[in-house]
């Protein structure tokens, strides 16, 4: 079983912009590993935190390129180029996949699991995960980028998908000063 629970359309976690990263620690490590192992249970190739309910700047992704799964700490896009309409889905809208239209190129940079500056270039399906997801860590959901038209059918599956308008996950806080973690 995941150990997270990816939150879907209509939960607002999803529409709020994400907080950089600024500590890697035992907490942070941990929550690399269980949204990996989430992604690849879903499955799918990318996975940012918000879509599990952690409201930080990072992402997981695996092209399926035998490099395995990846990491993008505080992405941003530096360079765009070129024009690529594809289908895309996503897991917080499951089983629903539009054309989208997204840059065919990009350079990002941000930082690898360890706090390391990287910078990932790539074009097609590499370049379209990195924005898919950098979107997530935005707000923003591949819907938005949809026409007009192609947004209003994607609007209308979703109110008519057996998933929509599941409530939220209830989300526990620990009444430990620790908040949950071992020091």
């Amino acid at each position: 079983m995941a150990p997270y629970e990816i939150r879907v359309f209509g939960d607002p976690v999803l529409k709020q912009p994400a907080k950089d990263v600024t500590d890697i620690d035992g907490t942070l490590v941990r929550l690399v590993e269980d949204m990996t192992v989430t992604m690849y249970d879903a499955p799918g190739v990318g996975l940012a935190a918000p879509q599990v309910g952690v409201q930080k700047r990072l992402f997981v992704y695996d092209l399926q390129d035998g490099l395995g799964a990846r990491v993008l700490m505080n992405p941003t896009i530096e360079e765009s180029e070129g024009e690529w309409a594809f289908e895309e889905g996503c897991l917080s809208i499951p089983g629903l996949a539009y054309d989208c239209r997204r840059a065919m190129r990009v350079v990002a940079k941000g930082f690898d699991q360890h706090g390391e500056p990287i910078t990932v270039e790539g074009s097609e399906l590499l370049a379209r995960a990195v924005q898919h997801e950098t979107d997530h860590l935005d707000g923003i959901l591949f819907i938005d980028r949809l026409d007009r038209d192609q947004r209003k059918l994607a609007l209308k599956a979703i109110r008519e998908a057996e998933w929509s308008g599941q409530a939220a996950p209830v989300v526990k806080v620990s009444p430990h000063a620790t908040f949950g973690r071992a020091l």
